[in-house]
């Protein structure tokens, strides 16, 4: 993994790189805390606790059956992209049960990446039209487990009715540079739209 730092430490007295929280957010198993942890420039907060029988059963583990611990609260974790911006990335709880966390998650938020797995679409839904009902910015990042797209990306997107004004993209949690690309995605947009919604 490639350790050198996106921007050069600043000088004494430069003014502090504006924060901007970004929210990872996707189904059960799509590689939230994967994607935080592979981009953070602290050790990532995760709150993962183990799957036990009985949840399971409940969380439709079938698909990613060497998934062993699940995120029970969030994830959190920063990167400094440049001397004028840097992330902040809060990864939401993959689970149905726990979504009423999300609400708390988004607030303050400009814009998120909602993480598809190809392998689950019926579990990309309930994301999707999350951030669309709230009106907050968002792209999708599908995922390439194993570096294979199951799906061209325009079956993609009609399969889960997101508009052309949504971007959607692929990119691989594991890898620091590709979760790089997928967050400028998510802030490019959402500066296109705040300056589409003044114009």
């Amino acid at each position: 993994m490639d350790s050198k730092p996106y921007a050069e430490p600043r000088q004494p007295g430069a003014r502090p790189p504006a924060p901007v929280k970004i929210v990872i957010a996707g189904g059960f198993g799509v590689g939230k805390t994967t994607t935080v942890g592979a981009i953070s420039e602290i050790k990532p907060l995760t709150t993962e606790a183990a799957i036990t029988s009985v949840a399971a059963g409940i969380d439709r583990t079938g698909h990613v059956p060497t998934k062993t611990t699940t995120t029970v609260a969030l994830d959190f974790g920063c990167i400094t992209i440049d001397e004028d911006v840097k992330l902040y990335l809060f990864g939401t709880p993959g689970q149905d049960r726990f979504g009423f966390m999300w609400r708390d998650l988004v607030i303050g938020a400009l814009g998120a990446l909602v993480i598809v797995d190809t392998r689950r679409m019926d579990d990309c839904y309930p994301a999707v039209d999350y951030f669309e009902n709230a009106g907050l910015p968002f792209v999708v990042g599908v995922n390439t487990f194993d570096g294979t797209l199951g799906h061209e990306l325009e079956d993609i997107r009609w399969a889960l009715a997101i508009g052309d004004d949504v971007p959607l993209i692929t990119f691989d949690a594991r890898h620091k540079l590709s979760v790089r690309d997928a967050l400028l995605t998510v802030l490019h947009h959402t500066f296109q739209r705040a300056r589409a919604s003044t114009a």
